[in-house]
Parts: C-alpha cells; sequence; structure tokens
C-alpha cells in the first residue's frame, strides 16, 4: 500500500509541474508563424501577472511592432494607441501609451539580455513600466539589470526575425507588423 501511495504522490507531482510549466507558457502568433514563449513567474511575479491578464483579456491582438531596431529588438505592446483596431491607433503615438492598469514596479533580476529574452519597455523611470514589452534579436547586455526580464521565446524565433524593421536611427516602422494573437497555451 506504501508503495502505491509514492506512486501516486509521484505522479501526481510531475503532472502538476507539466501543468504549471503550461501555464507559464504563451502563443504569440505573427503572419510569419507561432512563437511559443516561457514566462518567469518567479523572477518578475508581478510583470508575468500583468502580461497573462492583458494578453488573455485580447488587449495585445491586432497591436503593432511600432519600434524594430535590426540586430537590437522588437518592440510592441502599446495597447492604448499600438491597436490597429482600437478608434484611438494612432501610429505617430503608438510606444507612448499603455494599458488602463497602474504602472509596476521594477523586478530586476540576473537574467541576461540575450537573444528571445522579453523584457518590459519603459521610460526613464525604473518603476514606469505598463504593458510594453521588447523582444531581443541579439545580446544585449548594457539592459541587464536595467529592464525587467519577464520571458523567453522558446520556439519560432525565426518568425520573430522577420519582422519588419524600422528606421536605422529611431526604429520607428511606417508600416509594422503586428500581433495577430496572443494567449496562454
Amino acid at each position: 500500500m506504501k508503495k502505491f501511495i509514492y506512486l501516486f504522490i509521484f505522479l501526481f507531482s510531475l503532472i502538476n509541474t507539466h501543468l504549471k510549466a503550461e501555464a507559464n507558457n504563451m502563443i504569440l502568433e505573427l503572419k510569419y508563424g507561432k512563437v511559443e514563449i516561457e514566462l518567469y513567474p518567479e523572477k518578475a511575479p508581478e510583470h508575468v501577472k500583468r502580461f497573462k491578464e492583458l494578453a488573455n483579456q485580447g488587449k495585445y491582438n491586432n497591436v503593432v511592432f511600432h519600434r524594430v531596431i535590426d540586430g537590437f529588438m522588437a518592440q510592441t505592446g502599446d495597447v492604448k494607441f499600438g491597436n490597429t483596431n482600437s478608434p484611438d491607433f494612432n501610429l505617430s503615438l503608438a510606444g507612448t501609451g499603455g494599458s488602463d492598469l497602474p504602472n509596476l514596479k521594477a523586478e530586476f533580476s540576473d537574467i541576461a539580455h540575450a537573444r528571445g529574452i522579453l523584457s518590459a519597455a519603459r521610460s526613464a523611470d525604473p518603476n514606469s513600466a505598463n504593458s510594453q514589452f521588447f523582444i531581443c534579436f541579439e545580446s544585449s547586455p548594457h539592459l541587464d539589470r536595467q529592464y525587467s526580464v519577464f520571458g523567453k521565446v522558446i520556439r519560432g524565433m525565426e518568425f520573430i526575425d522577420l519582422i519588419k524593421k524600422g528606421d536605422s536611427n529611431s526604429g520607428s516602422v511606417s508600416d509594422p507588423d503586428k500581433i495577430i494573437s496572443l494567449k496562454s497555451k
């Protein structure tokens, strides 16, 4: 009987671990293909919570990649001015808005800004992140411990690489690609 109980506990913990891992994976759909993102709730719990909340409410659907710098990063997530289906859509203001929720306090960690990392975009104030985020094309060590890393692309980075690049100086994109959908896996 004891062996059965131990086996049951072992199997339950395996299933539970798998379910928790799946709950922290997101699917970002682009016109190029689907991208799987693993979130890091143990490193940035409030950023992960906000990201999942906005994604699962459909707030990121149809939001443009308003700032994309080749060899650096692709920025998106302005749910106020960057949503092409919203009456508030304004490409010239995309990147200046956020959600109706309060800004988040910084959650800096030891995770390096390597290729595929998702990090919270913000103003000069470290505690000003809201809904915007960026995905690194390449390693960007100058951002380490300066921005809140909350996830990483684990499949489909080749689709991120295809996102239309912007102006070589500012990164602004005149006819930007957009998120088709972003939701929990």
